[in-house]
């Protein structure tokens, strides 16, 4: 056989050579870590659903911010659970309601250190779980949403919060955040959209730990439909021109196609949100043996930023840090 005028193998021959010339690395300042404050609590308390992770309190989120920050992460997306619910979801835009509570308590004891971005929906406080306001029929009225979720924008941003990310998938949402955002005098405050956020069965464990799960009909009216791929672009293309600072694609590793056609059709800042199914996929494969789970977490997070991600939301943001913190000390 003529011998090999190509070698690719020689910058695979020891690990100082192959970092040098990876094309994609993950750092803990892409992570966004996920933290849920619930209403009522006393003290944290474990999610059965979402093991490894937990319900805080308005006090101890400050303790999971600081880990977070100790670790790298770059930011901490903030979702609330009311004691109370109703039709409307009024609590969303309760001045103290658990999540203007908590960035109230954060931007005290950080200020600018932390990142944090505000999630910006009705789900966990509406009393029949759908992420609108009802209208005739039972359906979700969007342009009556539309008015709930620039309320709550503003709300949250009063409270301190850095970006606003409105995740129900209405009509016009980032639009008229951005508009109510700016009237209030809160035009430095960014808005990051969940473009495009399809219907997935990979929900499950947040809606039990959001306590959010709708209780008649789905939300497939609303959310998109999983096999559709170039609307999830022209999604994304009308929040850019409704203002948005950054776009999402979730979920994200069943969604990898998805995040690199968006990516190449936009400049903004790109995230993927790995959600609650694949994180619990991740965990209990590795909890049968079938892998290493740090193996297979950082696997993963490069995957998504290969596709072009910039950010990635993940429950495993704390431990992939840490990781990553222990990677860079052993060399």
């Amino acid at each position: 056989m003529p011998f090999p005028t190509e070698r690719p193998r020689r910058l695979r021959r020891t690990p100082a050579l192959r970092r040098l010339v990876r094309e994609t690395r993950v750092d803990a300042a892409s992570l966004i870590l996920p933290a849920f404050v619930r209403e009522g609590l006393t003290r944290p308390e474990p999610i059965a659903s979402l093991p490894g992770q937990r319900h805080d309190t308005t006090d101890s989120i400050v303790e999971t911010a600081e880990r977070a920050l100790n670790a790298g992460c770059g930011a901490l997306l903030a979702f609330g659970l009311p004691e109370h619910k109703d039709a409307d979801g009024s609590g969303a835009w309760a001045d103290e309601g658990a999540v203007q509570q908590s960035i109230r308590g954060l931007k005290h004891r950080f200020g600018d250190a932390i990142a944090v971005i505000a999630d910006c929906c009705l789900c966990e406080y509406t009393d029949h779980g759908q992420c609108g306001v009802l209208g005739a029929g039972g359906s979700v009225d969007n342009d009556a949403t539309l008015e709930a979720y620039a309320r709550t924008a503003v709300s949250q941003a009063a409270a301190g919060a850095d970006v606003i990310a409105p995740s129900g998938m209405m009509d016009g949402q980032v639009g008229a955040i951005r508009q109510a955002l700016d009237a209030a005098g809160f035009d430095d405050t960014a808005v990051l959209g969940y473009s495009a956020k399809f219907a997935s069965v990979m929900y499950g464990p947040f809606r039990d730990a959001a306590d959010c799960t709708p209780k008649d009909g789905d939300r497939r009216g609303y959310q998109m439909d999983p096999a559709n791929q170039r609307e999830a672009v022209r999604e994304a293309l009308l929040d850019v021109e409704e203002g948005a600072d950054a776009i999402m694609v979730k979920p994200a590793m069943t969604y990898l196609d998805v995040v690199a056609r968006v990516r190449d059709n936009t400049d903004l800042p790109l995230a993927a949100y790995c959600v609650s199914g694949e994180y619990a996929m991740l965990r209990a494969a590795a909890a049968t043996g079938a892998f290493d789970e740090r193996a297979a977490v950082l696997e993963t997070l490069t995957g998504i930023r290969r596709a072009g991600a910039d950010m990635i939301i993940t429950y495993h943001a704390l431990d992939a840090a840490c990781w990553l913190q222990e990677d860079r000390a052993t060399r």
